[in-house]
């Protein structure tokens, strides 16, 4: 899965926040730097290696917590030119809770720098010029306010009509949209300039009442997605549209210590493989290997579960 110079160049759009997770004793809290698309660039970066370039585009405050989201960001090889500074606003935070392995969270975000991420075109302009992958999430899009989205929607239909690849992960957070039918219409609308999506079929049952994975890929795609890959905790997993059309139903489920990330992991596992040439299917598997391995650790962002992912 090393693509190292030859991997186009990867923008990863949204919201990064502190993140505060059980170190294990009472009332002792680890603060780490996460979020759902930039935990999807923190593992490209691992799994395509140091040739590879790979950006996070969002907004950040100018004091001591926003700083060391931006060092963390540099130590770890990811781009951070097209991060904003806000005089006013800072970085968000959430914290996890934990229960038999399922993660549920804590959130500390109304004054969020990233809130305004996409309130200037020019900049979105700027950042996804040459960009061979542009990823984004439905929390991306949530946390903006509808200029925002308007404003992604155009900049990212501007930058695949040039030639990048929109990848987005509908990552449905229902607290963070007015209402159910607002997220729905959110979330479609954002799908539809998309090359690829990458949904959970938990969240589309329980959101858009799909009865089976084949129901979600149809709206996907019909939509006008170009190709859908529906994860499914673990289980069987569908795919249809310009890349293949198949099902994997012998993906080895496991036991999970902690879920988050999971799903962003499996993307970038997913778009690590599909980089390196492999077919739909194949890149599904080593998606699936990835997430296996970042469960069965705490926190979002696991080293040691790239390495272990290599060796499955």
């Amino acid at each position: 899965m090393n693509g190292g110079e030859q991997t186009p160049p990867i923008l990863s759009i949204g919201e990064a926040m502190l993140e505060l997770s059980a170190a294990g004793q009472d009332d002792l809290w680890r603060l780490g730097i996460a979020g759902d698309t930039l935990n999807t660039a923190w593992y490209l970066r691992r799994l395509l290696g140091q040739g590879a370039r790979v950006d996070y585009f969002s907004r950040v405050g100018t004091g001591e917590f926003s700083q060391k989201m931006l060092d963390f960001l540099t130590a770890e090889g990811i781009g951070t030119d097209h991060i904003a500074r806000d005089p006013g606003r800072e970085i968000g935070l959430y914290a996890i809770s934990l229960k038999n392995g399922e993660r549920s969270f804590s959130y500390w975000r109304d004054s969020s720098a990233a809130k305004l991420l996409a309130d200037d075109p020019a900049a979105l302009d700027r950042a996804l010029a040459g960009a061979g992958i542009a990823y984004f999430s439905g929390i991306s899009v949530a946390i903006l306010s509808d200029r925002g989205r308007a404003n992604l929607r155009d900049a990212l239909a501007r930058a695949r009509a040039a030639g990048t690849m929109v990848v987005f992960d509908p990552n449905l957070r229902p607290r963070l949209w007015p209402d159910a039918a607002a997220m729905r219409a959110g979330i479609e609308a954002a799908a539809a300039g998309a090359d690829l999506v990458l949904p959970s079929f938990d969240d589309e049952a329980t959101h858009f009442g799909d009865a089976d994975a084949g129901a979600t890929i149809r709206r996907y795609l019909d939509l006008g997605a170009g190709h859908v890959v529906v994860k499914n905790g673990g289980g069987p997993m569908w795919f249809d549209g310009n890349r293949g059309t198949g099902a994997l139903p012998d993906l080895s489920p496991d036991t999970p210590v902690d879920t988050t990330a999971a799903g962003d992991s499996f993307n970038a596992g997913y778009l690590a493989a599909m980089l390196a040439g492999a077919d739909c299917a194949d890149a599904i598997r080593a998606g699936h290997a990835l997430s296996r391995q970042v469960i069965r650790h705490r926190g979002a962002l696991v080293p040691q579960a790239v390495a272990d992912a290599r060796l499955t």
